[in-house]
């Protein structure tokens, strides 16, 4: 665990990371175990990646489905209202449900199309069927993860058990949710969520307990799952289980997507997991880059990388940030190495649609460009997961440059961040130390800047693994 990183990068790293699972489970979805290390055994990180698309509703690559919709309806009533009003909640979903979206379970279209109000449809349903403990309820639960963080152990609990209830009558669903809230509390706390197993297990209602301890518990693994994961136990153990096995945002999510199955669902809710752990850092810019979606009922709207993590934000600390760079003089693209050309925001929105952009700042809309990576570093001393961040880019650095593109990399200014990059690049590609890779792109790069001691160290660190 990385206690270091900011609660805001860890906020944005559960959103972003539970759409991202989403999108890139889609493809997957219903299949059998072992096909997404079958179709990328080693990192995609060229043009194309693993971001595929497809499926047997045909998703765009990086499309988010009915998960990261219903997450984004609760996550915009939780903000508008400033709390939790589930009358607007049920609302919003039946909105939506009423829009025909290609992809809703059959527990929840049951649920929102009965016609009963918000506080009875749920009960009511699984009084007449007995079964609702689908990962429904749990898949969309992120942000009200988030949200309610803050407020403690049981108002966290607390919330997610009612939302739960609005389409899953089934309680088991409900202590789901509120151990999935429990942990990812902990989380954004910077504390190990798997460590805080056993406290929430103990604030899980009596009847539901063993049951929840068997799945959690650190030898389950997902073979011994007694029931499908399009049930709410396997769903969360399986997400439990990889983050426990993983070493990193993207191992994790390789876990779960194998295992087949409800492959999208798990992975929303093992990327909100494992985004809070390790962080936006830690999310591949690859993926975070492509994620995308409409939400049916609600607008053409689509959502993107920066709405995400504005929304985090709003939920986070009820502040959402502006991720609007305005406008500002351009300062190239110019080649600095060798098929790696450097510029300012304008200098790199403005470029040849054919460039293979690499962007270090915040943006609002995406570039037209259609290979655009967009790996956010500030330009300050809070990068803890900066190596991590660093290495990303270089990857993709290199597998575009071995397909033949040009790169443009840029920041806002084109100064310190873009500089640290193109120093990288030298670094661990050319072998040069660092104050020799520092001399070549200051003679051809003017507006280099040296005033971050952080990426110093950075690039210090790349030296040393040359050696």
């Amino acid at each position: 665990m990385t206690p270091k990183i900011h609660r805001s990068s860890r906020a944005a790293g559960a959103l972003v990371g539970s759409a991202v699972g989403d999108a890139l489970g889609a493809p997957f979805e219903f299949g059998s175990p072992g096909q997404f290390t079958a179709h990328f055994p080693v990192p995609a990180r060229g043009s194309k990646t693993e971001m595929c698309g497809g499926g047997s509703l045909g998703w765009e690559p990086g499309e988010f489905t009915d998960d990261t919709q219903m997450a984004l309806m609760l996550a915009g009533s939780l903000v508008d209202r400033g709390g939790l009003e589930e009358a607007d909640v049920f609302d919003r979903f039946r909105d939506w449900a009423s829009a025909n979206p290609p992809d809703i379970g059959n527990q929840t279209r049951a649920v929102l199309g009965s016609g009963r109000p918000w506080d009875v449809a749920a009960t009511e349903h699984f009084a007449r069927s007995g079964h609702a403990a689908g990962n429904g309820s749990l898949m969309r639960t992120t942000p009200a993860a988030i949200k309610f963080a803050p407020a403690g152990t049981a108002a966290t609990m607390d919330a997610a058990r009612r939302i739960s209830a609005l389409t899953h009558g089934d309680p088991s669903a409900g202590e789901g949710c509120a151990i999935f809230h429990e942990l990812l509390r902990v989380a954004l706390d910077g504390g190990d969520p798997l460590g805080a197993i056993p406290s929430a297990l103990s604030l899980v209602a009596d009847e539901h307990r063993e049951r929840w301890a068997t799945v959690l518990a650190p030898n389950w693994t997902p073979e011994q799952a007694t029931e499908s994961n399009g049930a709410v136990w396997p769903t969360l153990g399986q997400a439990v289980w990889a983050l426990r096995t993983g070493r990193d945002f993207a191992e994790v999510l390789r876990l779960v997507i194998d295992l087949g199955g409800d492959t999208d669902t798990v992975a929303c809710v093992a990327g909100g997991l494992a985004g809070a752990v390790y962080g936006m850092g830690g999310i591949p810019s690859r993926w975070a880059s492509a994620v995308h979606g409409r939400v049916p009922g609600r607008g053409g709207r689509v959502w993107r990388l920066a709405d995400l993590q504005q929304l985090a934000a709003a939920l986070d600390s009820g502040v959402q940030q502006s991720y609007d760079p305005g406008v500002i003089p351009r300062i190239g693209p110019a080649e600095v190495l060798p098929g790696i050309w450097a510029g300012n925001l304008d200098g790199a929105r403005y470029s040849d649609e054919d460039f293979a952009v690499i962007s270090l700042c915040r943006l609002g809309e995406p570039f037209p460009h259609p290979v655009h990576r967009m790996a956010y570093i500030a330009d300050n001393e809070y990068n803890a997961d900066l190596d991590v961040m660093l290495a990303d880019v270089l990857d993709d650095m290199k597998a575009l440059r071995d397909e033949g593109h040009r790169i443009l990399v840029h920041c806002h200014g084109g100064a310190s961040r873009t500089g640290l990059v193109l120093r990288g690049y030298l670094v661990r590609e050319e072998g040069m130390s660092v104050e020799a890779a520092t001399a070549h792109v200051a003679a051809r790069w003017p507006h280099l800047g040296l005033w971050n001691d952080s990426f110093t160290a950075a690039l210090a660190g790349l030296a040393d693994k040359n050696d």
